[in-house]
């Protein structure tokens, strides 16, 4: 069945309809929401709350054919709450770390300079931006529309961003 069928039906309550709709789109929801909250379990958390929060609302939705990057938004968006919950998180003291009580030696700190920790560097616009880019092949228009910010804002976040990607790496400046 097509997907503006699926959505359709959905729309007009049929759970199964919504439940196949979903899970088309269920890898996508969990491959950008990894991106974003680095765990297994949080990922899932993410993909679990899209599926409640697309059901409740997906009579809101206008436009059918845009139903992926509607979910995607749904994503995004829970993502972005995680990590927001994740920072009001109080870490242990230094002194209770592992790293401190010889538990890690300093062999075991890989010294490969990873995309991602490159990307945990920016903001989060900038690595929404890029991550959208890159990553699932979006335009700029698309990426415009999902963030909904404008179209010369968007282009000025990619290439802010990219900019500081690129001067981090070419200093050395990696935490």
């Amino acid at each position: 069945m097509d997907i503006h069928n699926l959505v359709k039906k959905a729309q007009k309550g049929n759970k199964k309809a919504f439940l196949e709709l979903f899970q088309h789109y269920e890898e996508a929801i969990y491959r950008i929401a990894y991106m974003y909250v680095k765990n297994k379990d949080d990922t899932l958390d993410v993909v679990q709350e899209t599926a409640y929060h697309a059901f409740r609302s997906i009579d809101t939705l206008r436009e059918p054919q845009y139903v992926k990057t509607w979910m995607m938004k749904i994503a995004i968006n829970q993502s972005i709450y995680i990590l927001n919950q994740r920072k009001k998180i109080i870490p242990f003291p230094p002194e209770f770390t592992e790293h401190n009580s010889g538990f890690v030696s300093e062999e075991d700190v890989p010294l490969a300079v990873t995309l991602e920790q490159l990307l945990d560097e920016l903001n989060m616009t900038e690595k929404s931006v890029i991550t959208l880019k890159f990553y699932k092949g979006y335009t700029i228009q698309a990426i415009s529309d999902l963030l909904e910010l404008p179209l010369g804002s968007t282009k000025t976040i990619l290439y802010r961003g990219l900019g500081k990607l690129r001067k981090k790496l070419m200093r050395g400046e990696v935490s």
